[in-house]
């Protein structure tokens, strides 16, 4: 079990009306969001099939709506290895210019086993 402690951090996020950004916003990102993005921008040719990935899936966004709520994600070894694995491998080079990012990253791989 790997227990991560969520942390919140201010962002800008652009604001579009007909494709165009007309300004900013401010809004809380966390670990969370990342990780989502980094789901979310996979090829879908390259999403993971079958029962056990479907299953690890479920899962992984059970622990995400319980981390909403504690501020702590909470992963079995094997979903932490699936998005670690994942973040390795896929995570934006440019996300490392934004130290928010680059902290909840580090805290996420360097998370202890608790067991």
């Amino acid at each position: 079990m790997r227990k991560i402690k969520i942390e919140k951090w201010k962002s800008n996020v652009p604001i579009y009306e007909d494709g165009k950004i007309v300004g900013t916003e401010e809004k809380d990102e966390t670990l969370l969001d990342a990780i989502n993005v980094l789901i979310a921008q996979k090829d879908p040719k390259e999403m993971p099939r079958g029962l056990d990935n479907f299953r690890t899936m479920s899962r992984i966004s059970k622990a995400f709506e319980k981390a909403e709520e504690t501020g702590f994600l909470e992963l079995e070894e094997v979903d932490y290895k699936f998005i670690k694995d994942d973040m390795v491998k896929n995570v934006p080079s440019t996300w490392g210019m934004n130290q928010n990012i680059m902290n909840a990253v580090e805290e996420f791989l360097n998370a202890e086993s608790e067991e």
